[in-house]
């Protein structure tokens, strides 16, 4: 599903690109073929090039915006997934604490020991917050 998002984002900023490509282009040859006097030409040119400077300040700013908004949104949810991992552990941590109170034999601790030394390698690792949750999945995966 985010493969085909990335696709469609592509395509859509192929499209973009190439309608204003081809917007300045079809600019200028109107310019340039319409009978003017040279001195109205540089004026329409002047008028022309101004309105693109405040088209592409207006486009970059809006990139800007949705970037720092893009970033703060990853940023909140690797956060929160943080956060639900040191729940998972720590409640882990207690029950593996409980069981291993009971008495169990010589196995159990060995089993014990060995899943506190995955959790506390879990907790102290620090999530890359540009990772997809694929990738957080995946990662989890190869680990076992």
């Amino acid at each position: 599903m985010s493969n085909e998002n990335n696709n469609q984002n592509i395509n859509s900023k192929d499209f973009i690109i190439g309608a204003l490509v081809g917007g300045i282009v079809g600019a200028a040859s109107a310019l340039l073929m319409a009978p003017k006097t040279g001195k109205e030409l540089r004026n329409d040119l002047t008028d022309q090039a101004g309105t693109i400077k405040d088209k592409s300040t207006e486009w970059s700013s809006m990139a800007k915006d949705k970037s720092s908004n893009i970033a703060r949104t990853v940023s909140e949810q690797s956060n929160q997934v943080a956060g639900k991992v040191k729940e998972l552990s720590t409640s882990l941590r207690r029950d593996l604490n409980n069981w291993r109170n009971k008495g169990q034999d010589d196995e159990s601790n060995q089993a014990y020991d060995e899943i506190t030394t995955l959790v506390e390698e879990e907790t102290t690792r620090q999530p890359d917050p540009l990772a997809t949750e694929d990738d957080l999945v995946q990662t989890s995966i190869d680990k076992r």
